[in-house]
C-alpha cells in the first residue's frame, strides 16, 4: 500500500506579501478625507468613506437635467513621473473632465477619481488627491468619492494612472447645445495656460527627444520657466467664467472646450451643419508651443494643440460686447476669435475651422 503524501509546513501567505498593502490604503483614505471635506457643499449627504457617494440635486431648478463626462491626462503622466510633479496633475484631472461638463450650461455638482498604482506611495496619492480637491474646490464642485487600486504588476515602479468622472445639473429650458448657432455669431475665447493635458506625446517627442532638452533647461521662449515648469503648467478650470457670463444674461448659443484635435477638431462640435469659425489675426502662443513650432509643422501643431485657447464662446453679434467686458471684469483677457460663417455643406469636418 503506497503511502500517503507528507506535508511540509509553510508560513501562511499574506495580501501583503502578494503586493497589496491594506494598511496603506486605509491610511490614504484617511488622509484624502479632510481634503474632500474642504471641498463640500449643501447638497452632499455624506462623508467620503461609504460605498458610494450620495448628492441631492440643488433646489430651484426646472426640470433638472445631469450632465456627465469622464476623462484622464493622457501621457502628461509621463512628464510627472519623469519630474516628480504630482500635486498639479490632479488639478488637470478635474480641468479636463468639469469643463466638458461646462460647455452645456451645467453647473459642475460632484466629481469622482480613480487612482491604480502597481505599489502604492501614500505621499504621491495624498498630493495627486490634494490637486484634485483644490480643483473641486476652484470649480465649484464636491470631491464626492473615489477608488484607490494596488494593482501588483499592472504598473512599472512609480508609475500610477488616473480617471476621473464630473457630473452637472442644468435645468432642461437652459441647455446650451449649439442647436441656435447662426452664421454672423461671434466666438470669444478663453487662453489656455499651455498645452494642458493633450498632445504629450507629441510634446515629449519634440522636446525631451528630438531637441534633446533637459527638464531643468530655460530656453528663451519659455521666458524664465523650466521645460519641466512649462510641461507640467495645470489646466485652466473655466467654471468662474462660464458662471459670470450666463448670470451676465448673455445669450449663450455654444461653448467649446478645446481639447484634442485643437481648434479644428472642437470648435465644428458645437456647430450646426453647414457652419464654420473664420478665426481672426494671429494671438500669440503660449512658451511652449512657440518653442515645439520650431520641429512641428503648422497643420500639425494646429490639429493637435490647443494653440493657447482653452475655451470658446459662441454669442450673437449684440452681445459679443457685453462678453468681452463681463469677462474683463473677472479679470480674463478675452480674444475675439473669429465669426461663424457659412461653409459649403461637404466641408470635411476639420476644415471647417478657416485659419487667417
Amino acid at each position: 500500500m503506497a503511502s500517503p503524501p507528507t506535508s511540509t509546513a509553510r508560513a501562511p501567505l499574506t495580501y501583503r506579501e502578494a503586493g497589496v498593502d491594506i494598511d496603506v490604503g486605509d491610511e490614504l483614505v484617511e488622509r484624502i478625507k479632510p481634503l474632500a471635506k474642504m471641498t463640500r457643499i449643501p447638497e452632499v449627504l455624506a462623508d467620503v468613506g461609504g460605498f458610494a457617494g450620495l448628492c441631492a440635486l440643488p433646489s430651484g431648478i426646472d426640470d433638472p437635467v445631469l450632465v456627465s463626462g469622464t476623462d484622464g491626462v493622457g501621457t502628461k503622466l509621463k512628464v510627472a513621473f519623469l519630474t516628480g510633479i504630482h500635486d498639479t496633475i490632479g488639478f488637470d484631472l478635474v480641468g479636463m473632465c468639469v469643463n466638458d461638463v461646462l460647455t452645456t450650461g451645467a453647473r459642475p455638482l460632484f466629481f469622482l477619481d480613480y487612482f491604480a498604482t502597481g505599489k502604492l506611495d501614500v505621499a504621491v496619492g495624498e498630493c495627486v488627491v490634494k490637486g484634485i480637491a483644490e480643483a473641486c474646490r476652484e470649480s465649484g464642485c464636491a470631491l464626492l468619492g473615489g477608488e484607490t487600486a494596488e494593482l501588483p504588476g499592472m504598473y512599472s515602479a512609480g508609475e500610477y494612472d488616473l480617471a476621473g468622472f464630473a457630473v452637472g445639473v442644468v435645468a432642461r429650458s437652459k441647455i446650451v447645445d449649439g442647436k441656435r448657432v447662426v452664421e454672423g455669431d461671434k466666438v470669444i475665447g478663453l487662453r489656455s495656460s499651455g498645452l494642458h493635458s493633450n498632445g504629450y506625446s507629441l510634446a515629449r517627442r519634440v522636446v525631451l527627444d528630438a531637441m534633446a532638452l533637459d527638464l531643468g533647461a530655460r530656453p528663451a521662449k519659455l521666458e524664465g520657466k523650466s521645460v519641466a515648469e512649462a510641461l507640467m503648467i495645470p489646466t485652466r478650470l473655466y467654471a468662474r467664467h462660464v458662471k459670470a457670463v450666463l448670470a451676465a444674461g448673455v445669450d449663450v448659443r455654444a461653448m467649446s472646450h478645446v481639447t484634442g484635435g485643437g481648434l479644428p477638431g472642437n470648435l465644428p462640435r458645437v456647430l450646426p451643419d453647414g457652419l464654420g469659425v473664420r478665426l481672426r489675426a494671429p494671438w500669440k502662443l503660449p512658451g511652449i508651443l512657440d518653442l515645439i513650432a520650431e520641429r512641428v509643422e503648422v497643420g500639425e501643431l494646429r490639429r493637435v494643440f490647443n494653440l493657447g485657447i482653452g475655451f470658446g464662446f459662441v454669442v450673437p453679434e449684440r452681445d459679443r460686447e457685453r462678453t468681452m467686458k463681463t469677462l474683463l471684469a473677472i479679470g480674463e483677457e478675452p480674444i475675439d476669435l473669429g465669426d461663424v460663417v457659412r461653409v459649403p455643406a461637404e466641408t470635411a469636418f476639420e476644415a471647417r475651422v478657416i485659419f487667417p
